[in-house]
C-alpha cells in the first residue's frame, strides 16, 4: 500500500443519503476512503441495501484500496436506532427492551440479525451501546436514556448482556463496536448536538466500565471513544483526545488490542476544532479509525493527516500502526485481497 492508502484506511465516510453518489466515488478513488457507513434510515430492504452494499465493494480496486475490501457499517442498535429497515430486516426492539431477555436469547437474536446484515452486503454493526444509565435517570441521560438506548441500568446486567450481543454478532460474521467509551450513561447532553458534555463522575476504576471489560473478553474488534470530556480521569481532553483515556485505560487496564474507533469527528462537540486537528490529535492519543460522515470534513482531514506524515517520522509511524489494526479487523472480516 502507499502511504496515502494507508491514510485512506483510517477513515470511515458516510453514505449521504444511504447512496453511493458521484461524490463518494470521487472521493474513495482520490483519497483510498477504505470504510463507509449507512447515514439516515432506510426502509428499502435487504436486496436494496445489498445493492449499495456490492456497488461499494466494487470499488476496492487496486488503484483505490490496493484490493481491500471495505468495512460496509450501519448503527443497527434497535428500538429508535435501527438504520436499516425493511424486507428482510427485522424490527429490533430497543436495547432496553432486549435488556430483559435472557442472554442465551439475546445471542441467539443478535446472530439472525447479524445473518440478516449480511445478507445485506453489511458487515460491520456500530453497537452494541455498553454506557450504563443509572436507574431512575433516562429522562435527564439525552444521549442514551431518553433513546432507550441502554442494555439495562445495572453494569453487571448490562455486561452479561455485551457479552451475548457481541458474540451473537460475531458468530453471523459481523464486526462490532463497544461505545462510547468510556460511558455516556452519566451525562446530561448529547455530544451530536451539544459541546461541552462532562462527565463529573466516572474514574479510571469505576464500575461503570465492566461493560467494556466483558465486550474486549469476549472479543469485541472495535470500542468507540466518547466525545464528552470525563473530569475525574482527564479534565484537559475529550475522551477522543485522550491518551490517558486511549492508551491509559482501554489498552493498558482492559487490554484492548484491537481498533479504537472515534465517535463522529463532525459531532458539535467538536466543531470548534479544525478539522485536521482533530484527526492529528486524534491519532496522537492513540486513536485508528475516524469516522467523518461528511466529506468536507474527511477530505481535508485526510490531507492533514498526509502532510503531518511528511513532517513527522513519529507520526508516519503512528499511521502505520493505526492502518495495521485495521488492516488485522478486516483480514478477520475476510476483506483482504490475500489468502
Amino acid at each position: 500500500m502507499t502511504e496515502r492508502q494507508r491514510i485512506g484506511q483510517l477513515f470511515m465516510i458516510g453514505l449521504m443519503k444511504d447512496r453511493l453518489g458521484p461524490a463518494e466515488r470521487d472521493a474513495i478513488r482520490t483519497y483510498h476512503f477504505g470504510s463507509v457507513s449507512f447515514t439516515t434510515h432506510t426502509t428499502i430492504g435487504v436486496a436494496g441495501v445489498r445493492a449499495i452494499s456490492d456497488a461499494v465493494q466494487a470499488e476496492g480496486t487496486t488503484a483505490a484500496t490496493r484490493g481491500v475490501g471495505f468495512f460496509v457499517a450501519a448503527n443497527q442498535e434497535g428500538g429508535r436506532i435501527q438504520a436499516l429497515a425493511g424486507p428482510g430486516f427485522d424490527v429490533i426492539p430497543s436495547a432496553l427492551d432486549q435488556g430483559s431477555l435472557a442472554p442465551a436469547v439475546l445471542l441467539v437474536r443478535a446472530a439472525r440479525w447479524g445473518r440478516q446484515l449480511r445478507a445485506a452486503g453489511v458487515n460491520f454493526d456500530l453497537a452494541p451501546v455498553a454506557d450504563v444509565v443509572p436507574p431512575g435517570t433516562d429522562a435527564t441521560n439525552a444521549p442514551i436514556g431518553q433513546l432507550r438506548r441502554e442494555f439495562g441500568h445495572h453494569p453487571a446486567a448490562v455486561a452479561s448482556q455485551i457479552d451475548a450481543f457481541v458474540r451473537g454478532m460475531t458468530a453471523a460474521g459481523v464486526a462490532t463496536s463497544a461505545k462510547h467509551f468510556p460511558g455516556l450513561g452519566r451525562v446530561v447532553g448529547n455530544t451530536d448536538f451539544t459541546a461541552e458534555v462532562t462527565d463529573r463522575v466516572t474514574t479510571r476504576d469505576d464500575p461503570y466500565l465492566e461493560p467494556f471489560r466483558r465486550a474486549v473478553d469476549a472479543g469485541v474488534p472495535f470500542v468507540m471513544i466518547s466525545l464528552a470530556t470525563y473530569e475525574r480521569i482527564d479534565p484537559a481532553h475529550l475522551a477522543a483526545f485522550s491518551p490517558t483515556v486511549i492508551d491509559g485505560i482501554l489498552r493498558h487496564d482492559l487490554g484492548f488490542d484491537g481498533v479504537v474507533i472515534s465517535d463522529s469527528l463532525g459531532a458539535t462537540a467538536v466543531h470548534d476544532i479544525p478539522p485536521v486537528t482533530r484527526a492529528v490529535t486524534f491519532l496522537e492519543a492513540g486513536g485508528d479509525m475516524i469516522i467523518a460522515n461528511e466529506l468536507s470534513v474527511a477530505e481535508p482531514m485526510a490531507e492533514g493527516l498526509a502532510r503531518r506524515a511528511a513532517a513527522s517520522p513519529a507520526f508516519r509511524r503512528r499511521i502505520d500502526d493505526a492502518a495495521l489494526r485495521i488492516l488485522r479487523a478486516k483480514e478477520a472480516a475476510g476483506l483482504l485481497p490475500c489468502g
